[in-house]
């Protein structure tokens, strides 16, 4: 599908600025066929180009082009928008991904031990193990470290944040055995070009949510 875009005003000619509609005037061109007449003669089109910055004979010669046909249209392609698939799921997967979600948001960040002493460790987790460390006694005026209280429900884990279980292809064949209402395919990284268009296209037939559209 195809958004149209007739020239009807000069406004609507490519790389046309807003400061070209008073140069232009001066010249006596407000329509088209004023700046079309203008441009088939050499002078006035010298003038033109002269006149106008960022406009040379190239544009010029493009407009003379598209607005010499009559109808003239400029087609902008729109990108192909596949509705996303949503996922079938039962109260108690969504009341889990409800509370998975919470439960992150409210995730510290775990730092390394001594992360602010040296630059060099940056903010990568290691878990604190020095006899004397208070860090690893989980003393309270320590930062927090990793727990397993800190994990999301266990129903739910492992799932993309859309709800759907993850799913990794690298065939097209693969397909057949994905469940498109709880489960999505994520193309492997390796796939080329070609063969990752296939797959994509026939996951759209089968109804199978793309992780990694590209």
């Amino acid at each position: 599908m195809s958004a149209k875009k007739e020239i009807r005003r000069i406004q609507d000619l490519p790389y046309y600025r807003e400061e070209y509609t008073a140069q232009l005037a001066e010249m006596g061109i407000e329509e088209t066929e004023e700046l079309l007449a203008a441009l088939n003669d050499k002078d006035r089109k010298k003038e033109i180009v002269d006149a106008l910055d960022g406009v040379g004979n190239k544009i010029a010669d493009h407009w003379i082009e598209l607005l010499s046909e009559e109808g003239t249209e400029i087609v902008e392609e729109e990108a192909k928008t596949v509705p996303k698939v949503k996922p079938v799921l039962d109260a108690e997967l969504k009341a889990a991904l409800e509370l998975r979600g919470a439960k992150n948001a409210a995730r510290p960040a775990f730092l390394r031990q001594e992360w602010f002493r040296y630059q060099r460790l940056g903010e990568k987790w290691r878990k604190p193990k020095g006899i004397h460390s208070k860090m690893r006694r989980h003393l309270s005026y320590r930062p927090p470290v990793v727990s397993i209280g800190y994990r999301g429900p266990k129903a739910v884990r492992g799932y993309h944040p859309s709800g759907f279980q993850e799913v990794l292809v690298h065939t097209v064949w693969q397909l057949d055995d994905v469940d498109p209402k709880v489960q999505a395919i994520r193309i492997g990284g390796t796939v080329g070009g070609r063969k990752r268009a296939a797959i994509t296209e026939r996951a759209d037939e089968l109804g199978i949510r793309v992780l990694n559209r590209t």
